[in-house]
């Protein structure tokens, strides 16, 4: 059970996360990348950042580039947050899965 504090800091989280990635996106030309959730440890110093990537053709590739820039991604947060939180969080990106089960359910159910 997560308590109100860990919610507000996942929402913030998100929040300032998709601002980094619109600018990110720009660099990217054609990618849409965009934080679908955000989970915290309860005691906030770990955050498992999910991402929808799209097209999916160039998921991988955008993934690779955004865990070589971890750490400058961290210290936008940080730039960010740093009168919100004592402690940036440590972030773990992780792709967001769940658009491509959707459609292979979707594929499934019209057979």
């Amino acid at each position: 059970m997560q308590t109100t504090r860990q919610q507000k800091i996942e929402r913030l989280i998100q929040k300032d996360l998709s601002d980094i990635f619109l600018a990110y996106t720009r660099r990217l030309h054609g990618v849409l990348v965009s934080v679908s959730e955000v989970r915290i440890s309860p005691d906030l110093s770990i955050a498992h950042v999910y991402l929808s990537i799209f097209p999916t053709e160039r998921q991988q590739e955008t993934m690779t580039l955004i865990e070589s820039e971890h750490g400058k991604i961290r210290g936008e947060m940080g730039t960010l947050e740093r009168h919100q939180l004592r402690i940036i969080p440590e972030i773990h990106f992780h792709l967001d899965e769940t658009m491509d089960r959707m459609e292979r359910i979707d594929e499934l159910l019209k057979q």
